[in-house]
């Protein structure tokens, strides 16, 4: 093709192309229209899942409202139950400090009226107008004065006077010790078993025991005082009562009895 044919074709291409541009406006574009279409479309399903995050986040936000009035409320009740519980404490504090106040006081004119006037009769409760609380504590306070005649003739009566108390146990039980300390051990003997035989569900039991194993070897009765010391340390292992039945078991075995 010479240069000529081949500025003619050139020339040609260019005005159909110029035509077809003139003949097809750009707002008439197809291609155009269509992406304008997608793009109005994307715009609407873009504000949709915004509006529906708003939604969304303004229900959780209303939630946690409601979520910190409730701990609001739970608050104020648990503020509210703990004083309650204070003045509850406060009350029986005070009205267990008056009742220990006034015990104190009577066993303190028990002390002057009682204690220091002499030994009890026989039968003579420490306080005749008393309770078997009351009883048993001014006995057990003759006990601790080391005044063990009358704290025994105590024991004895409480025992007589309040036979079904529920100190009734324990008394028998430091009515025999009144007897060991003063070195009566058949008496001991007699009264630490009567702590087991008659109360089999008292927690003076391992003790009384182990005394009785004490008053057989106070009265050379070995196989009495180990069978007793063993029946402590096997029955009760835990205790103390063991722990000294087993020192009382190993002083025997040192000593060769």
């Amino acid at each position: 093709m010479t240069a000529i044919a081949k500025r003619a074709s050139v020339a040609l291409s260019a005005a159909l192309l110029s035509g077809c541009l003139a003949v097809t406006p750009p707002a008439e574009d197809p291609v155009l229209i269509k992406l304008n279409e997608l793009e109005r479309r994307l715009e609407s399903i873009e504000r949709v899942v915004q509006n529906q995050s708003l939604v969304s986040l303004a229900q959780d936000v209303s939630a946690l409202e409601r979520r910190v009035d409730e701990l609001q409320g739970s608050t104020e009740e648990l503020a509210y139950a703990a004083t309650e519980t204070t003045d509850r404490q406060r009350d029986l504090y005070a009205d267990l400090d008056s009742r220990i106040q006034e015990l104190s006081e009577r066993l303190e004119s028990a002390s002057v009226n009682v204690l220091d006037g002499g030994p009890l009769a026989p039968g003579q409760l420490p306080m005749p107008g008393g309770t078997d609380r009351d009883n048993y504590q001014a006995a057990f306070e003759l006990l601790k004065q080391q005044r063990y005649e009358p704290a025994a003739m105590a024991f004895q009566q409480f025992l007589v006077t309040y036979p079904d108390s529920d100190l009734a146990a324990n008394a028998q039980y430091w009515l025999a010790e009144s007897y060991y300390v003063t070195q009566r051990f058949d008496e001991a003997l007699t009264a630490f078993r009567s702590v087991y035989e008659t109360y089999p569900g008292s927690g003076k039991v391992p003790d009384a025991l182990l005394k009785i194993g004490y008053c057989n070897y106070e009265l050379e009765r070995w196989d009495d005082a180990k069978r007793s010391l063993r029946r402590v340390q096997s029955e009760y292992p835990e205790t103390t009562a063991a722990r000294l039945a087993v020192q009382r078991l190993d002083r025997m075995t040192e000593e060769g009895v």
